[in-house]
């Protein structure tokens, strides 16, 4: 089974960061991804862009709404994600407690719906 595991991240815990300490985070990023791609999981992974960048689209009585931010007012942002192959949610829990965003956020994980 699949299952995304969804980088939620608290800006004001990265905020804080040193420049030293926010590059030793982006360095175990980069290290938990290398280690699920070595250990044969992963499936997918893309950082995404800040969410001050997002432009969200909505559609209300055929009126196109475009807005400059994200989504909704929230303490934590969509960071990135993984899409890793797993045989149940308990491995793909114990993947994802190594995910440096676990300590700055959230790792949402969710099994992925199989189409076709």
């Amino acid at each position: 089974m699949r299952y995304m595991l969804m980088s939620n991240i608290d800006p004001r815990l990265m905020g804080a960061l040193s420049p030293e300490e926010f590059q030793a985070t982006m360095d175990r990023f980069v290290a938990f991804t290398r280690a699920l791609a070595e250990s044969g999981v992963l499936r997918a992974a893309e950082q995404l862009q800040p969410a001050d960048t997002a432009t969200t689209v909505r559609l209300r009585d055929g009126d196109l709404l475009l807005t400059d931010g994200p989504y909704a007012e929230v303490s934590e942002y969509f960071g990135g994600f993984w899409i890793i192959e797993a045989p149940d949610l308990d491995t793909a829990l114990k993947h994802s407690q190594d995910c440096p965003a676990a300590t700055l956020g959230s790792v949402e994980v969710r099994s992925l719906v199989e189409l076709g």
